[in-house]
């Protein structure tokens, strides 16, 4: 019986830092994001600095795609959430199954906006 519940212990715990692993990832992306947003302005402060002549397009994609970032780093986080409290009501009942949704989902907005984000950047040179 003790074996049990200390191997419930271990998954409960192993299931709280995967929680804060996700909350990590979701406060990155949400970072990225806001750092995409300002690009323009960095970059209009940087040919000033160095006299060199940029204009910056008023209707570029950085901030539209800084945006869904920041937005992407918070549904990261409530799905995190949602996937924690998930985990922890089927390791109590025994009855824990894996799912990648999440992870997916993740992964496939983030090569998305990397997509976006390069041919911006090309698109500016």
């Amino acid at each position: 019986m003790q074996a049990d519940n200390d191997k419930k212990v271990s998954d409960h715990l192993a299931n709280e830092r995967t929680f804060l692993a996700w909350i990590r990832t979701g406060i990155g992306v949400m970072a990225f994001g806001f750092v995409v947003v300002k690009f323009s302005l960095f970059v209009k402060q940087l040919s000033l600095l160095l006299n060199k002549q940029y204009v910056v397009q008023e209707k570029g994609y950085s901030p539209a795609i800084g945006i869904a970032l920041v937005a992407a780093g918070a549904v990261t986080t409530l799905l995190a959430y949602r996937r924690y409290k998930k985990s922890e009501k089927q390791i109590n009942d025994n009855t824990y199954q894996n799912s990648s949704l999440l992870l997916t989902m993740l992964t496939c907005f983030i090569i998305l906006a990397s997509i976006l984000l390069i041919a911006y950047l090309i698109q500016s040179i």
